[in-house]
């Protein structure tokens, strides 16, 4: 094993384009290109994200290189997003890191993009602590909702999930029901922190460790319906009250689910990952849960929450430690899962 080993890591699974260096386990740079095409379409559109893709990709990668200063010759390996995510989005990715491995004569490596927002928590500055196994993360974000155990770095087991909505698209069905622009979670978020839970919703009853949104979106809908028909103005004159409750209902089904884990499973040290896992809400009561149940709380940086190409790149060098490689052959798939 080299004193220093230099990774380039690309992330491209949805609709931001990422480019990484990492050092062992130190981010030397974490670069980001937003692509803002989609917010009038309150969506991302997968066509108009795999063309952004390639049109950023490559100054993302110059300007990843550059900060971190280092030329692509010191390069020891090329990682990449493999999946999940939008097909295209991949495979932007995937055949740049090919291409790129192979020029250079270095060794490849896939990441489950998964795995990578949950080892995100090994990153040098990700946290105070990094968890010890095993351990349990909450994988939350647009597309998933996930509790895993963590037994080692590359041996997970989804304890539950979603059956239907992630919680992510249940933050952003829930705004444009309000009126609110893509993406809406952010919004619902910002409006809950100086709004009251004065309204209830009632939570989906689903078996052991799984969840499920998409009643609780209908739920919010006919409510809202209900109300604006007796008064026009009602969203406009309770939009702060209204994102409170939505807010600590999607908090309460999560800890609700959460301390079934841990009950069951006697794990204690208890880790969030993914986009939603920036929510005020849900950080602070990870945070509280410390205090009241004993637990040992893992809530990593802003910066390492959202799609990024840090988290590849950690991913990868833990990879790479055990030799993990990929050739040529290897194909982005779009449904793989955080166990595969």
């Amino acid at each position: 094993m080299l004193d220093k080993t230099y990774i380039l890591a690309i992330e491209s699974s949805c609709d931001d384009t990422s480019a990484s260096v990492i050092c062992n386990e130190q981010i030397l740079s974490n670069i980001v290109a937003n692509q803002e095409v989609h917010s009038k379409y309150g969506g991302v559109v997968p066509e108009l994200a795999s063309r952004a893709h390639q049109q950023n990709i490559l100054p993302v990668v110059e300007t990843a290189l550059k900060q971190a200063n280092i030329t692509k010759e010191q390069l020891n390996a090329i990682a990449f997003t493999q999946g999940p995510g939008l097909m295209g989005s991949l495979l932007v990715g995937t055949s740049f890191a090919k291409s790129l491995a192979l020029a250079l004569e270095i060794p490849l490596i896939g990441v489950n993009h998964m795995q990578a927002h949950i080892l995100a928590h090994f990153i040098d500055d990700a946290s105070e602590q990094k968890p010890t196994f095993p351990f349990l993360c909450l994988t939350i974000s647009g597309g998933h909702t996930q509790i895993v155990k963590i037994s080692n770095y590359f041996s997970m087991e989804i304890l539950g999930e979603t059956i239907d909505d992630a919680v992510g698209e249940a933050y952003d069905k829930t705004a444009k029901i309000l009126g609110l622009p893509y993406p809406g979670g952010p919004l619902i978020d910002k409006y809950a922190k100086t709004g009251k839970a004065v309204y209830t919703f009632s939570k989906p009853k689903v078996k052991e460790h799984h969840f499920s949104f998409s009643g609780l979106k209908t739920a919010i809908l006919y409510f809202i319906q209900k109300e604006v028909k007796e008064n026009p103005n009602f969203i406009e004159e309770n939009l702060e009250n209204i994102c409170a409750s939505v807010q600590n209902t999607i908090a309460e089904i999560l800890m609700d689910k959460i301390k079934k884990a841990v009950k069951e499973t006697g794990i204690k040290q208890v880790a969030i990952a993914g986009g939603v896992s920036a929510n005020s809400e849900i950080r602070k009561r990870l945070t509280d849960a410390q205090k009241h149940f004993g637990w040992k709380s893992y809530i990593p940086k802003f910066e390492y929450t959202t799609d990024n190409a840090a988290m590849i790149a950690v991913t990868a060098y833990q990879k790479y430690r055990l030799g993990l490689f990929d050739d040529q052959s290897i194909t982005a798939n779009p449904r793989l899962k955080v166990n595969s």
